[in-house]
């Protein structure tokens, strides 16, 4: 099971154009905070993210990973730099597969804007399939989602106000919050083509439970945001994309991730949106991840359907909000041209689950 030594680490890739970085400017600054470091850094970039821009710089005796807005950016509440490094560093002590924080730049004459480095983990990570050259059997593949499981409630345990991130959130009721802000955007994102989901909306509203605890949340956990072990590639060494990190209710954050967790008996159409292999033989299904979970934390949820219908929700608006940008040309990224069509499905999928539960 160990990974043989021909499976790639997982590694940056050619700078795209139009977002190459200011070598020497970063250089001379990373210096200046950390002067051990040595040669000039050979940079690439990873193109997964769809948000941040994130480079590596391979120096001489030390590697590295910068984060940074896209050029442009206007608004440094859906991009603040600051607000991420904070909340990694102040979790690294107690939440080891945080990377490690190095330095946190906030003068914009560097790069034009704000960025933060960090050591790089190398690893593998999990993303529409496996690593090339690793098979996992079914053991270990059960093994590897549970540990992934288990890292989440291990974070859902973090004392936020041991660790000083107590002013992270906004306080109680976080989950009428969530669903009063994830249906006004949806009705400034909606096309002509999507339907209005106001059956969804007005379930969701009318079953908004209380805060079943409040906890430091993930909020984009998936399987692409872990980094594995390349000795043991069933273990989690790092966890990434802190962005929307924040109090809240664990049980939402279990929510948004089940959103994503495609199994193998799902119909074609959900499987053609897979992007994590959380349907390989051993891997759980959505009701046995939520059983474990629950089981693990002793959380007793009045309606789970609502945590789920949320999770689903919530993705139909961030895919909505992309298309909507598509749709009126501010992007032209063919990629998203059929998104639509997901939202369609997403909303029918809503609606399948507040039926299954008698609503």
């Amino acid at each position: 099971m160990t990974a043989p030594v021909s499976i790639p680490l997982d590694e940056g890739k050619a700078v795209r154009s139009g977002e190459a970085l200011d070598v020497p400017a970063v250089d001379a600054w990373l210096k200046a905070q950390v002067p051990s470091l040595q040669g000039t850094p050979e940079v690439t970039q990873y193109t997964g993210g769809a948000s941040n821009w994130t480079y590596r710089l391979k120096y001489d005796n030390r590697d590295l990973i910068l984060r940074r807005p896209p050029s442009g950016t206007k608004a440094k509440s859906a991009h603040d730099m600051s607000r991420e490094y904070t909340v990694q560093q102040a979790l690294k002590p107690v939440y080891p597969v945080v990377p490690t924080m190095v330095g946190l730049c906030q003068d914009p004459g560097v790069l034009g804007a704000e960025f933060y480095v960090m050591e790089r983990i190398p690893g593998l990570i999990p993303r529409k399939h496996l690593p090339r050259g690793l098979d996992l059997d079914r053991a270990h593949t059960r093994q590897l989602c549970l540990n992934v499981v288990d890292q989440l409630i291990a974070l859902h345990g973090v004392d936020a106000q041991g660790v000083g991130l107590q002013s992270l959130g906004k306080g109680p009721g976080y989950p009428q919050r969530q669903i009063s802000g994830w249906s006004d955007r949806y009705e400034k994102a909606r096309t002509w083509n999507v339907p209005r989901m106001k059956r969804t909306r007005e379930w969701l509203a009318a079953n908004v439970p209380p805060d079943i605890k409040t906890c430091v949340i993930h909020n984009d956990w998936r399987f692409d945001n872990v980094v594995l072990n390349p000795e043991d590639p069933t273990q989690v060494i790092g966890v990434l994309d802190w962005e929307m990190a924040t109090l809240g209710d664990p049980l939402m954050d279990l929510g948004n991730t089940l959103a994503y967790w495609v199994q193998a008996d799902d119909d074609a159409f959900l499987r053609m949106t897979r992007r994590q292999p959380t349907d390989l033989p051993g891997m759980l299904t959505r009701e046995e991840v939520v059983a474990y979970y629950l089981e693990r934390t002793g959380l007793k949820p009045a309606n789970w359907t609502f945590y789920e219908v949320y999770g689903v929700f919530r993705l139909a608006v961030i895919a909505q909000q992309i298309y909507y940008r598509y749709h009126h040309k501010q992007t032209r990224n063919p990629a998203f041209k059929n998104y639509w069509l997901i939202v369609n499905y997403l909303g029918y999928r809503c609606r399948q689950l507040i039926k299954k539960a008698g609503g």
